[in-house]
């Protein structure tokens, strides 16, 4: 029997987590006194002065809040070569990339060791938790992680995505084995340059270890949904590769090759239970723990924009539980769930005290945008003076910024969350949306969170009819007059023109938005537009991010594509076959 890991102290881990939120208000002025103290040198700091003071009042007095934009200059100056201390103290070493696929841009962000411990510091709190509620042996993982492609700036600085930078560092590995998170893949396949290779490998592989996989996980429930919407496909070849300990000749990555190959000799046995429990399957349901046995959990960011993902992934996953992995974004990490038994819909996040210093921007949509039209892509909030993590109040709104040790100082993160209670002292946030504005076109305001509440209701139809949604997107196509909503779908299935022309309308009358609705009875918002698109079109999209050099590990289906992201439009217009118009508002 496989004994327990005896090196990582998960009980010492959570009294650490304890004794920090226990004093918030302390922890917090102390993180900010070392941010300041570590790079007090900094040109960015010097210019503002602080005049080494390191209190927050005086850090809120002299130090503006910032968005991305107004780092940018300071930020090329680094990539471009320029060693001098100019956001952070100590030297830079590499640049994080974001995904991009938010904004259709990617950021460039500064990365250091300090990120990468305070990485590894949520890890394994994180793990403690899980580990409380769901114990696991000293076992594998089953990990759909993958690197992304490395660049060079012109400073000669390595730029890649924040989770290839992790995945590269030495901490990484020894940190996976303390939590008893190895991954089944060997590094070959996760820093693979063919991304399809690696996730044919990736699943090679966890059916070679199937019954040391003490979980499946990925960054986002998006990859999970899409290894086993893959698996689906090629199932019968993996059971080929087991039964015969050959390599399928579709991989062909050298490295991938000779690594994987070093795990395969033939198992004859091995590939009839895989044949025979995949063929015993319903419509896949249940496949993970079927394929998997000795799988406690599914474990994955499983928040905001990947919430459509989770009906398709509790199919796969079957009476294992999800749990929703920690609060973080390309710019830093903010928080971990402290119950993991809760279903992702309902996930809070406890803020880490000690990982950076934080503040609140209190949100209160004005009353007097239903009334006013406009054309800004933000949603108009009445604003109040940020306060601090101590300072918020349950069931009200905020936008969050963030000061941490890479160069970030005073920082809007652009996310919206609702304080949902306290762990000791520091607050339990809930993920709302965006702080960007998704759809608008005059005086209506629709976010993501809006835009999937619509969707969902509609996909009910689809249900009644056994079709499923593989993914969604949107657009405001303003070359109409008046401008209208267009929501582009990719179906599983063919799906009949009254079933459409129903999902249309329901699409149309699930924005409940008081300016929409408005705007719609009066027709200055034009009649919604759902497009259908060929099967197949959203992995278009995703190899056009893997080819800008995005990584798999942190791609998002954009949920709105702006005009700036012409090559997504272009993807999507190009592939829709069906077009229908809301009949709604008559």
């Amino acid at each position: 029997m496989l004994e327990k890991n005896r090196e990582f102290d998960i009980e010492g881990v959570i009294e650490e987590f304890e004794a920090l939120t226990k004093e918030a208000g302390r922890v917090q002025r102390e993180t900010l006194r070392r941010i300041l103290e570590e790079n007090g040198q900094a040109e960015y700091l010097q210019n503002l002065g602080l005049g080494g003071r390191t209190d927050p009042e005086t850090f809120k007095a002299c130090v503006p809040l910032v968005t991305h934009k107004d780092l940018e200059p300071y930020i090329k100056r680094i990539a471009d070569g320029d060693a001098s201390p100019i956001l952070t103290g100590k030297p830079v070493t590499s640049i994080s990339l974001s995904s991009g696929t938010t904004q259709g841009k990617r950021k460039l962000l500064l990365f250091n060791e300090e990120l990468v411990h305070s990485t590894m510091q949520i890890y394994r709190l994180s793990f403690a938790l899980r580990n409380r509620e769901f114990p696991i042996r000293n076992g594998k993982a089953l990990q759909f992680i993958y690197s992304s492609k490395q660049l060079k700036t012109k400073g000669d600085l390595i730029a890649a995505t924040a989770t290839t930078n992790v995945y590269r560092s030495e901490q990484f590995k020894s940190t996976m084995k303390d939590i008893q998170s190895q991954c089944c893949s060997p590094d070959a396949v996760i820093f693979g340059s063919d991304f399809n290779q690696s996730l044919y490998c990736h699943l090679l592989c966890g059916l070679i270890y199937s019954n040391e996989v003490q979980f499946i996980s990925s960054t986002f429930a998006h990859s999970i949904v899409h290894a086993f919407r893959t698996f689906e496909q090629v199932w019968e070849d993996l059971c080929t590769d087991v039964r015969e300990g050959v390599l399928s000749s579709r991989i062909t990555v050298p490295s991938i090759r000779e690594s994987v190959s070093r795990l395969l000799s033939p198992n004859p046995d091995l590939a009839d239970t895989i044949y025979k429990k995949c063929v015993g399957l319903s419509n896949w349901y249940g496949v993970i723990p079927e394929l998997w046995p000795n799988a406690k959990y599914v474990y994955g960011i499983m928040t905001g924009s990947m919430e459509p993902y989770l009906k398709k992934l509790r199919h796969y996953a079957g009476n294992l539980p999800l749990i929703s992995a920690e609060y973080g974004s390309s710019e830093g990490w903010i928080g971990t769930s402290v119950d993991p038994r809760l279903p992702p819909e309902s996930t809070t996040f406890a803020v880490l005290p000690d990982i950076g210093y934080f503040e609140f921007i209190p949100l209160r949509e004005n009353p007097r945008e239903q009334e006013l039209e406009r054309s800004a892509s933000t949603i108009h909030y009445a604003e109040s003076e940020p306060v601090s993590l101590t300072e918020v109040k349950v069931g009200e709104e905020y936008e969050i910024i963030i000061t941490n040790f890479a160069g970030l100082y005073r920082y809007r993160l652009g996310d919206v969350v609702k304080v949902a209670g306290f762990h000791n002292s520091t607050p339990k946030l809930k993920f709302i949306c965006r702080r960007g504005l998704l759809l608008t076109v005059n005086i209506d305001k629709n976010t993501e969170k809006d835009l999937q509440l619509s969707v969902e209701e509609a996909t009910k139809l689809l249900a009644a009819e056994k079709l499923e949604l593989v993914d969604f997107t949107s657009y405001v196509d303003m070359s109409t007059d008046p401008g209208h909503y267009v929501i582009f779908w990719e179906l599983n299935a063919d799906a009949s023109d009254d079933v459409l022309h129903s999902c249309c309308d329901c699409l149309d009358r699930a924005f409940v938005d008081a300016g929409y609705v408005s705007s719609r009875k009066v027709q200055a918002i034009g009649a919604l537009e759902l497009r259908v698109v060929e099967r197949g079109t959203f992995q278009k999209i995703l190899d056009h991010y893997l080819c800008l050099g995005a990584a798999v590990s942190q791609f998002k289906t954009p949920r709105c594509v702006g005009t700036s992201n012409s090559e997504v439009l272009q993807i999507l217009c190009t592939n829709a076959t069906k077009s229908y118009f809301s009949t709604a508002y008559g």
